[in-house]
């Protein structure tokens, strides 16, 4: 396990072998799937890089000396960061080349460009690179493009499809892999973040590899709400004014950031999904035992119709799209489109 990170062992020997035969490359676009473990191993490989005690080719950070402590604590001088803020959708230009009072001397691509403190390597880590606007990304195209000499440039997103294709020409892709539902259980337990393993396998099943969605998934009111949403979908049609409604207020209440908004949707619709899913199993006669009794509650309820498996099939679909609408589109609208279609 590669500086204490789960899962990304083949990684790290493709950038030791990049260093050590003398192609490590300037640019790299991190993407996977989110809370796998991307960043943390960004700030692993910066540490590597600017460790005192061992050489960039053995790429196994010391800890202890002076320039892995100050990346530990976030203070490296050598690492220049950017990740969205918490109350904006995207990642500003200001941040990437400075104000408007002071274009081009501030901002991520002013600074990288500036000799390094340690007189190692420059390392410049950008976040939530999928928020990139293309006014953004259009201002990192000269320092991508022409890195500074001895700059290692990362930016982390989930797709190369996020990326303009300006961007994605530019940068080496790294692609990291989700974590195994195994591994992902073991973290839980071990961090203490669930004390029970039977709860823990299933939000482990459910992560899509993402030790981050995981952690989300076990916060209780989710699964208090799960119960309304079930029983609101088993109504026969769906009261769509009352769905809409309530799904808004939960969604509401993740808060103001829209990026916990959305993802908090993205769960709601995740388990109608797992109803529809769950439904048309039923009816085909795949026997299921996985242990969800409410899931097996709400469909035993549902009633019968003669055109029972295409309209569940035609919900499951409307539903899959809606998933697909979470990162964009407005909110309110998604939800009210989303409840009125499934209720026809």
């Amino acid at each position: 396990m590669w500086q204490g990170i789960e899962g990304h062992d083949e990684v790290a020997a493709r950038f030791r072998h990049a260093i050590t035969s003398g192609r490590l490359a300037s640019s790299f676009l991190f993407v996977g799937p989110a809370g796998i473990g991307k960043r943390l191993f960004a700030r692993r490989l910066a540490a590597s890089l600017l460790c005192e005690n061992r050489t960039p080719e053995e790429l196994d950070a010391c800890g202890v000396c002076p320039p892995c402590k100050m990346v530990e604590a976030d203070a490296h001088p050598d690492i220049v960061q950017v990740e969205r803020p918490e109350d904006k959708q995207g990642i500003l230009l200001d941040q990437l080349v400075g104000d408007r009072a002071h274009r081009g001397q501030e901002g991520f691509c002013h600074s990288i460009n500036l000799k390094p403190y340690s007189g190692r390597r420059k390392i410049g880590i950008i976040d939530d690179a999928d928020t990139l606007n293309p006014e953004c990304a259009n201002a990192l195209l000269k320092t991508l493009e022409e890195p500074p000499a001895k700059s290692v440039l990362i930016l982390i997103g989930t797709s190369p499809s996020a990326q303009l294709p300006t961007i994605r020409s530019r940068v080496q892709t790294i692609r990291f892999k989700e974590l195994p539902p195994e591994t992902v259980c073991r973290i839980l337990l071990e961090a203490e973040t669930v004390d029970n393993e039977v709860l823990a396998q299933r939000l482990a099943g459910r992560s899509g590899g993402s030790v981050a969605r995981a952690i989300e998934l076990a916060d209780p009111l989710l699964w208090e709400f799960r119960d309304v949403l079930l029983e609101r979908l088993t109504d026969w049609p769906p009261d769509s004014c009352a769905l809409t409604e309530q799904v808004t207020k939960f969604v509401d209440e993740a808060g103001k950031v829209s990026a916990a908004r959305r993802s908090r949707l993205r769960i709601v619709l995740e388990f109608a999904v797992d109803l529809f899913r769950r439904q048309l199993r039923n009816q085909s006669g795949v026997p299921i035992d996985d242990g969800d009794d409410a899931l097996d509650r709400a469909v035993e309820i549902m009633p019968p119709h003669r055109d029972y498996p295409d309209d569940v099939a035609r919900r499951l679909d409307r539903t899959l799209d809606t998933i697909g609408q979470t990162p964009f589109a407005y909110i309110p609208v998604l939800i009210e489109a989303w409840a009125a279609d499934i209720s026809r």
